[in-house]
């Protein structure tokens, strides 16, 4: 059989660029794998893991104009908006650096032994250690921070995991350009290539999740697509944790005080966390419960001024163009939503922005209004006007899990105490992982308290895949009970010649 090509397409054109790759064969999925995880005992040296990190961060910066020129070329996402990725793909892989340095990331805990108790405690001491070749499938809509560069991959490295990725199809050339300065990086460090590796194509991405030495996977993209790798973990005879970043609605609530106070400020800045990318950020706040009346009124006014002044997009790829297109076509079509402002072609190859707008009593029926309830790709937004406090928050107990929820609040509702401003914080924090108050939730702070997960179908585990803690995806825990010192791991040794950061219990 004929290997198939992987192409490189201009999405301002849906033209081919250039053939990049062929899709990978379950052979080459296998050797790829095998190559991985012959390679990850190399990664024991957390000296050499923290270098490559650092190194392949070093690479990244110094070919920063092919980088955002392939990228750009690949996704149409502009050259401000992967410079501004490519720095933060690099500062997470410097990050990580860090983190393998300071070693808390281990969280050694020691129990001595204390015979007194009842009963006696034995003498224990645990860490945690890496689990093996990591799966990264790769994000449309990030083709460096979320995809082969990006948080799953440098953060699976940080923990001393080898990484297969599979590329994604939008922007195969950019992967291939960063696989090749991260394997140059591991190499220059005295590692082996095969801690990176990349394979293309559909089929290679089942065949890796169903590979016996994969121990785990990270994803980002469609619920569909999501759910099926998941369940495909999950059928393994060894299940997996797969940690996937699926879909997100990502609910914005206006109380009437914050419409009174200051609907013109809210509506354009929602205007622009909407368009922001195209509306091709996961966390696009895409239902906005905006009150009945004349405040109300005057927010959407800002909302459909700002709307309309915005120019044409290209999205990713034509794919996804004629699903937002159709996605947009069902909402409309609904009975009793209207479009102020109609999202739709914007041209061949673009997309205009606009919202849709449905009363909250309707929302409620379920039914095919369900469909406004679920994620669409691209720039569009859904207003929901409601009567009261009790109105908005049946919508939002009707809501499926999310990546943030964000709250506008006026000054007085801002100043603490209990009252409905914390029981709608409460309530948010129910169905969210990150919630925003007087801010928008695009743009996701790469930080060592940052959240970036929720609730299913926001994500299929509880971890997140964006700041320091994210490398506890890639780790489990081990406890050692009476094992005499020499027979320790060196991160456990009473004498600690490592210097690494221990929490200890008795003397």
């Amino acid at each position: 059989m004929a290997a198939t090509p992987v192409w490189s397409v201009d999405p301002r054109t849906g033209k081919q660029r250039e053939q990049v790759a062929v899709e990978a064969t379950a052979q080459e999925v296998d050797a790829a794998v095998r190559a991985a995880h012959t390679a990850r005992g190399a990664l024991a040296d957390r000296t050499a893991r923290a270098a490559f990190l650092r190194t392949a961060a070093d690479l990244l910066d110094e070919a920063a104009a092919h980088v955002v020129e392939a990228a750009d070329a690949e996704t149409a996402l502009g050259p401000g908006r992967l410079t501004g990725e490519l720095a933060r793909t690099t500062g997470q892989l410097r990050a990580f650096a860090d983190a393998v340095d300071e070693g808390s990331y281990l969280d050694i805990r020691i129990d001595r032994a204390d015979p007194s108790l009842s009963p006696p405690r034995p003498e224990l001491r645990r860490y945690k250690v890496p689990l093996g070749v990591v799966a990264v499938y790769a994000a449309s809509n990030f083709p460096l921070a979320f995809s082969v560069p990006g948080g799953d991959t440098s953060s699976a490295l940080a923990a001393g995991c080898p990484v297969v990725v599979k590329a994604h199809p939008d922007h195969p050339a950019t992967s291939e350009l960063c696989s090749s300065l991260l394997r140059r990086a591991a190499v220059a460090v005295g590692l082996p290539a095969d801690v990176v590796a990349v394979v293309h194509g559909f089929d290679a991405g089942l065949e890796l999740i169903r590979h016996p030495f994969v121990t785990a996977a990270g994803f980002t993209g469609s619920i569909r697509g999501g759910r099926a790798l998941f369940d495909a973990a999950a059928a393994r005879p060894v299940p997996i944790p797969f940690h996937g970043e699926l879909g997100s609605l990502n609910p914005v609530v206006v109380t009437p005080a914050a419409a009174a106070e200051r609907a013109e400020e809210i509506g354009t800045g929602l205007a622009g966390s909407v368009t922001l990318s195209v509306g091709q950020f996961c966390v696009k706040p895409g239902l906005v419960l905006v009150p009945a009346g004349a405040d109300g009124d005057r927010l959407t006014g800002a909302l459909a001024k700002a709307l309309g002044e915005t120019e044409p997009g290209v999205l990713l790829d034509h794919r996804m163009r004629e699903n937002f297109l159709t996605g947009v076509r069902e909402r409309a079509a609904l009975p009793g939503v209207t479009a102020p402002v109609a999202p739709g072609s914007g041209g061949e190859h673009t997309v205009g922005a606009g919202y849709l707008t449905v009363p909250a009593a309707l929302l409620l029926e379920g039914g095919a209004y369900g469909l406004l309830a679920e994620e669409c790709f691209g720039p569009v937004t859904v207003v929901v006007r409601y009567a009261d406090q009790e109105e908005a928050g049946a919508v939002l107990r009707g809501l499926p899990g999310n990546l943030s929820a964000t709250l506008q609040l006026s000054s007085t509702e801002t100043d603490g105490g209990p009252g409905p401003a914390a029981e709608l914080v409460s309530q948010v924090t129910a169905l969210a992982g990150r919630i925003v108050v007087n801010g928008w939730p695009t743009g996701v702070a790469v930080a060592p308290a940052q959240h970036h997960g929720g609730p299913y179908p926001a994500a299929t585990s509880h971890s997140t895949s964006v700041g320091g803690t994210a490398i506890e995806r890639w780790l489990r825990p081990v406890a050692y009970q009476s094992v005499p010192d020499p027979l320790l791991p060196p991160e456990l040794r009473e004498a600690n010649p490592l210097g690494l950061p221990r929490r200890v219990t008795g003397g």
